[in-house]
C-alpha cells in the first residue's frame, strides 16, 4: 500500500464514553491526515437543514475540500451489566461508498472519568493493537482534525481520552466489521444505575443506518424494580425480580440521540425512584417518578376483574374490520383468568348481550362468548348510547378492577346523537367508575366524542388507520392491563420542612388523577416541585381489597449544574402539551392556554399542528403576539370531529399526554402531524440538540434561549478560533454539543449571545 493511498484519509470509528452521563458520539467520522486534502464527515441528503458547506481554510496555496463518503451498515450492541458492572461487546459494519482505497484506524474515546478495562478491537476477526492516549493528548488531536478540515463535529469529544488502533485498509465498494470488547463500572444518578450509549453520531453516515440493535440483559443481587429508558421505547421482560432483559431493533433510522439506560433496586411491593431537574433557581423544578410492582407479585394471582367488551356491528364495519374485531375479542376471550367477570355488548341500531348479566369466566362460558362473537355480523345503524347504557349498567362491584373496551368505527345515528348528553349519560351510567379504553377505526367515526369519554372515564382513545390491524392493538392493550396489581393510585411528594404547608409541593403532574399499575407495567410521571430538599414519597393504592401505602425517599434538586437530567424537562414539556391541546379540544378557546401551548413549543422545538409555523424559515420564533395569532388561527382544526384530519389530530394529541420519551428522542425526526394533509411532515428548519431547540433564521441555527435583544449584539467569535475553542474551558463540556452544530449559530451562554 503506497504511502499517498495511506496518507488518503482516517476513519474515525468512536465506538465508547458508553456510561458516562454526558452524550459522547459515536460511529464513522471520516477525517482527513493529508496535508493537501481536508475531508469532511458525510451526512446523509436527509441530514436537517441545508447541508454543511466546506468552509476554505486560509493557506498560502488553494486546499481542496472534498466529503467523506461511507455508509455504516449495521450496528449491533450486546452487553451484560451485573451489579453496576457493564460488560459490552459492539460490532460495526460500515462500507467504503467511495471510489478510492481507505486506509483506517479505529478510534474510541474513553468516558471522562470512567476506567475501561479489557478492551479488545478486532477488524474482520484480526485483533489490532490499541494505544491510550489521556486526555491531554486526545484534546490537541480532535482539536488539530477540527481545525484542519474545518468541521466541528468533532468536538464532542473534547476533553476525553482515547483508544487508537493501528491503520488498515477498506478497498473502494468492500465493507469491513470492527467489533469492540471492553467491560466498565456504570455511573449512578440519584440511585439509579446509569447506563449510556453513544448512538447519535451514527447520523454521520451517506445513508441511514440498514439496522441498529441492542441487546442488553441486568443482572442484580437485589430485587430489579424500575428499567427505563428516556431515550428509546424499548422492550422490556423480566423472568424474575432479579433479571431484565432489553431489546431494540430499528431499520433504516437515523438517530436523534444517544441511547441511555436507567434501572434501580430496592425490596417491596412496589418500588419507585425519582429523578430532578432544576435548571434555575427562580422557577419551579421538574421531577420524574418511576414505579414499578414487584416482580412475585405480578407473577401471583392477579386480583379478579370484570371486562366489558363492546363491539360497533354497524354496516360500516363489514368486510375485514368486522372479522378483526372478532378476533381481538376472541383474544381477550382466551387470556381472561379465573374469577374474572366478562359479558361481550354487540350494537348496530339494536344492542345485544351475550348474556343478561355479567357471567363468571371459566371454560363453559368461554366457549358459549367465542360462539357468540362467532356469530356476529355487520349491518345496521349506530347506536353508541344505547350499548354503553346497557355495558355500564351490568357494572356494580366497586371493589374489582372494571375495564370497558369500546369499539366504533361510526358516528352515532340511532338514538341519542348529541356526543355531550352521550358523555353525560355515560357519567350516569358508570356507577362505579370503571375505566373505558376507546379504539377508534377508520376515519369516520367521532374522534372528539371518544376523547371525551376518555376523559369522563380514566381510560384513553386509540385510533386505527384504515391500513392498521385491529387485533393488532387490541391485544396489545390487553397484555397490558391485563393483570392489575395495584388500583386507584395516587402519588404525593411532601418535602422536609412543608409538612402541613397549605400549597402543595408539587403541581401540574402528568398523567393526572388516579392510575392503575399492572403487571410487568411501570408508571412515568412527571410534574413540577416548588421547594427543593429531601422529600417522601408516597404512593397510595388498593391492592386486592386492601388498601396500601408505601414511602420512598427523593431529593428535589434545587439547582442542576448539569444537564444529565435535562430530559425529565422536556418529557414535562411533551405531555403538558397534549394535556393543553387536549383541554383546548374537550373544553374551548382559552387564551392563556394558546399562549403557554406557543411559549413551550417554542422554547422546546416541539412541534404540533397548532404551532408548525414555527417551522417557517421567516418567522422569528420569539414574536410571540405573531405566533399566538397564527396558532389561534390554526387551533379551528380541532372544530373537526370526523375525518383523517379529525382522527391525527386526536391520535398526536394522545401520543403527547402519554409519551414515555420526551418529543425528538430515539429515531423520530424533527417534524409534526399535518392536520389538513393527514400526515407526518418533517421539517429541516427545527433542530433539537440536547436541552436545547435551535430554528433555521436568515442562514443560522438561532438559539431559542437567544432573546432578540441578545441577538442585536452578539460576541462574535470565528470558528475553529482560539477563542471559539476557550469557550468549553469557559462554560463546561456541556457546550461542546453546542460548538459542534454545522454554523453559523447563534448560541446563548451566561445570558449572552454568542455567535460563530
Amino acid at each position: 500500500m503506497s504511502r499517498s493511498l495511506a496518507c488518503f484519509a482516517t476513519l474515525v470509528l468512536l465506538l465508547g464514553g458508553l456510561l458516562s452521563v454526558r452524550p459522547v458520539l459515536a460511529q464513522g467520522l471520516l477525517v482527513n491526515v493529508n496535508d493537501d486534502q481536508h475531508v469532511r464527515l458525510p451526512r446523509p441528503d436527509i441530514w436537517p437543514g441545508p447541508r454543511p458547506m466546506p468552509h476554505p481554510i486560509p493557506m498560502p496555496r488553494p486546499m481542496p475540500v472534498v466529503q467523506g463518503s461511507y455508509k455504516i451498515k449495521e450496528l449491533t450492541v450486546e452487553g451484560r451489566i451485573v451489579d453496576q458492572v457493564a460488560k459490552i461487546q459492539v460490532s460495526q459494519t460500515f462500507v467504503n461508498t467511495g471510489s478510492r482505497v481507505m486506509e483506517v484506524a479505529f478510534v474510541f474515546p474513553l468516558p471522562y472519568d470512567g476506567a475501561i478495562d479489557r478492551l479488545t478491537l478486532m477488524v474482520d476477526g484480526q485483533e489490532l493493537e490499541a494505544k491510550l492516549l489521556e486526555a491531554k493528548e486526545a484534546r490537541q488531536i480532535y482539536e488539530s482534525i477540527v481545525r484542519k478540515n474545518q468541521d466541528p463535529a468533532l468536538l464532542e469529544w473534547v476533553g476525553t481520552g482515547m483508544f487508537r488502533t493501528s491503520v488498515f485498509p477498506v478497498p473502494p465498494g468492500q465493507e469491513r466489521k470492527v467489533t469492540l470488547r471492553y467491560s466498565q463500572l456504570c455511573r449512578k444518578s440519584e440511585g439509579a444505575t446509569d447506563f449510556l450509549f453513544p448512538l447519535s453520531t451514527a447520523k454521520y453516515t451517506t445513508e441511514p443506518v440498514d439496522k441498529v440493535e441492542f441487546r442488553l440483559s441486568i443482572e442484580s443481587t437485589e430485587p430489579i424494580k424500575n428499567v427505563y429508558s428516556p431515550t428509546h421505547a424499548v422492550e422490556i421482560k423480566r423472568a424474575d425480580d432479579r433479571h431484565a432483559n432489553i431489546h431494540l431493533v430499528a431499520e433504516r433510522q437515523i438517530p436523534s440521540s444517544d441511547f441511555r439506560l436507567l434501572y434501580d433496586t430496592g425490596r417491596g411491593t412496589v418500588g419507585a425512584q425519582v429523578l430532578s431537574y432544576a435548571p434555575r433557581h427562580d422557577e419551579d423544578g421538574f421531577f420524574l417518578l418511576l414505579a414499578s410492582p414487584e416482580i412475585e407479585a405480578a407473577k401471583a394471582s392477579p386480583p379478579p376483574k370484570t371486562v366489558m367488551f363492546v363491539v360497533d356491528r354497524s354496516g360500516s364495519m363489514s368486510g375485514k374490520k368486522i372479522e378483526q374485531a372478532k378476533a381481538a375479542l376472541s383474544f381477550v376471550l382466551n387470556n381472561l383468568q379465573q374469577g374474572d367477570l366478562f359479558n361481550v355488548v354487540a350494537f348496530d341500531t339494536e344492542v345485544e348481550s351475550f348474556r343478561p348479566e355479567l357471567q363468571r369466566y371459566n371454560d363453559e362460558t368461554r366457549k358459549a362468548a367465542l360462539g357468540f362473537v362467532d356469530g356476529i355480523y355487520a349491518g345496521g345503524g349506530t347506536n353508541i348510547d344505547g350499548a354503553l347504557k346497557t355495558a355500564l349498567d351490568q357494572l356494580q362491584d366497586d371493589k374489582r378492577p372494571n375495564y370497558v373496551i369500546f369499539m366504533t368505527d361510526g358516528n352515532p345515528t340511532v338514538g341519542e346523537k348529541n356526543e355531550a348528553q352521550i358523555v353525560a349519560h355515560s357519567r350516569q351510567f358508570n356507577k362505579i367508575g370503571a375505566r373505558i379504553f376507546n379504539f377508534g377505526v377508520g376515519y369516520d367515526l367521532n374522534a372528539r366524542l371518544l376523547d371525551r369519554l376518555t376523559e369522563a372515564h380514566r381510560g384513553q382513545s386509540e385510533y386505527v388507520r384504515p391500513n392498521e390491524d385491529i387485533e393488532a392493538r387490541v391485544s396489545k392493550l390487553y397484555n397490558r392491563i391485563g393483570a392489575p396489581v395495584m388500583t386507584d393510585v395516587t402519588i404525593t411528594v411532601d418535602v422536609e420542612g412543608r409538612e402541613g404547608a397549605s400549597t402543595s409541593a408539587t403541581s401540574r403532574v402528568y398523567p393526572k388523577g388516579k392510575h392503575d399499575l399492572f403487571a410487568g407495567d411501570q408508571l412515568v410521571v412527571v410534574g413540577r416541585y416548588r421547594f427543593p430538599g429531601a422529600a417522601k414519597i408516597t404512593v397510595r393504592g388498593k391492592v386486592g381489597n386492601e388498601e396500601r401505602s408505601f414511602n420512598f425517599p427523593a431529593r428535589m434538586t434545587e439547582v442542576t449544574s448539569d444537564e444529565r437530567n435535562s430530559f425529565v424537562e422536556k418529557l414535562w414539556a411533551t405531555r403538558r402539551i397534549g394535556e393543553i391541546i387536549d383541554q383546548l379540544d374537550l373544553n374551548g378557546r382559552n387564551d392563556e392556554m394558546i399562549k403557554e401551548l406557543v411559549e413551550l413549543s417554542t422554547k422546546h422545538g416541539i412541534l404540533t399542528p397548532y404551532t408548525s409555523f414555527l417551522a417557517e424559515e421567516p418567522q422569528s420564533p420569539r414574536d410571540m403576539r405573531q405566533q399566538f395569532g397564527m396558532a389561534r388561527r390554526n387551533l379551528e382544526k380541532l372544530g373537526d370531529a370526523s375525518g383523517a384530519g379529525a382522527v391525527n389530530q386526536r391520535a398526536a394529541k394522545a401520543e403527547f399526554k402519554s409519551a414515555p420519551q420526551a418529543a425528538g428522542s430515539g429515531f423520530s425526526r424533527q417534524g409534526y402531524a399535518d392536520a389538513d394533509k393527514a400526515e407526518q411532515v418533517e421539517v429541516t428548519t427545527v433542530m433539537n440538540v440536547a436541552a436545547r431547540a435551535f430554528y433555521r433564521r436568515g442562514g443560522k441555527w438561532v438559539d431559542a434561549r437567544a432573546t432578540d435583544a441578545m441577538q442585536q449584539s452578539p460576541i462574535k467569535i470565528t470558528r475553529f478560533s482560539p477563542e471559539y475553542f476557550a469557550l468549553v474551558d469557559k462554560f463546561g463540556k456541556d457546550i461542546a454539543r453546542y460548538l459542534a452544530i454545522d454554523g453559523p449559530v447563534v448560541l446563548e451562554l451566561g445570558g449572552k449571545a454568542y455567535e460563530f
